[in-house]
């Protein structure tokens, strides 16, 4: 029975590591710049887009942030919220495909807005609100590929959009656009309240990720038990 303790051992602290890394990893995959409400309807007019922001650097601070807006399916009327500390800069691009309104037809649109000034340091975020006038009507998503830059020069690329499967390494903003009355487009939930439903979620499917782990440890602890029983 002596001889099986240590394999018992073995196979705990593996299961252990496992959990640890688990755990790790998910915290890695959720550091990650979001946009809220998740979804609008197709259309939708007179709302507003959080795009949270996490400084995942222990070391440095966010310095600047660049959130590039899509222009083969615009979105019109890009207002920006006044933020303390911060200067936002929005860039206009001209449409290759002009679009129609009932205000007449738009020959440019935003595509490009930079925060800079401002400082998310350690375990903090920050929320930056965008007003628009209206969401394009053809498409089923808008990917906003995001560019964040901390105090020591690194960059980190929120640039890949979905692909159908597991999520992306370095996930970009996605907002879905759903077929619904565009005119009666419900006001956006805060950022604060989608954080905490999607982390929420998160933590449900780490703990079960968890308990799994746990329980093939158990396993295993009772097989080589056993087997030292026998012999």
């Amino acid at each position: 029975m002596s001889a099986s303790h240590p394999t018992a051992r073995r196979a705990v602290t593996v299961a252990a590591v496992a959990a640890v890394a688990v755990l790790l990893a998910a915290g890695a995959a959720s550091a990650h710049v979001t946009v809220h409400p998740e979804s609008y309807a197709k259309g939708a007019t007179d709302g507003v887009l959080t795009f949270r922001v996490p400084n995942e650097e222990d070391s440095a601070s966010t310095t600047k942030v660049q959130v590039f807006l899509p222009t083969d399916h615009p979105v019109l009327g890009v207002l920006v919220h006044p933020q303390d500390g911060w200067t936002a800069k929005v860039t206009t691009t001209k449409l290759k495909t002009p679009v129609k309104t009932d205000d007449g037809t738009i020959t440019e649109a935003a595509s490009e807005i930079t925060f800079t000034g401002g400082k998310i340091g350690a375990g903090q975020y920050e929320d930056f609100d965008v007003a628009f006038g209206q969401l394009p009507d053809d498409t089923g998503q808008l990917v906003f590929k995001t560019l964040q830059t901390y105090s020591d020069g690194k960059v980190a690329r929120w640039i890949e959009g979905p692909t159908g499967g597991d999520e992306p390494e370095n996930p970009a903003p996605v907002l879905k656009l759903t077929a619904g009355d565009a005119s009666a487009a419900p006001a956006p939930a805060r950022a604060e309240s989608a954080g905490t439903s999607d982390s929420t979620a998160r933590g449900l499917g780490i703990a079960g990720l968890v308990t799994g782990v746990l329980g093939l440890a158990a396993a295993a602890f009772a097989i080589v038990r056993g087997r030292g029983a026998r012999s």
